[in-house]
């Protein structure tokens, strides 16, 4: 799976963003953390969505390795 997500440095952190994922925000220490922390972010977030199960009837999850 491919996912799009937009970094920045602020001060001495940096931080990320996935824009298809609202809400799915994090940060991290360095470059290589803040990596770590969106693939993270971005699996809690597929959990959480997976189990409340808010998808139109015709559409459904599925998982994927990352």
């Amino acid at each position: 799976m491919k996912i799009k997500a937009i970094i920045w440095q602020e001060d001495d952190v940096w931080c990320g963003s996935v824009p298809a994922l609202p809400g799915c925000h994090t940060w991290g220490d360095s470059y290589d953390h803040l990596l770590e922390m969106l693939q993270d972010a971005v699996q809690g977030w597929l959990d959480v969505a997976s189990e409340r199960q808010e998808l139109e009837p015709e559409k459904q999850f599925v998982e994927l390795s990352l």
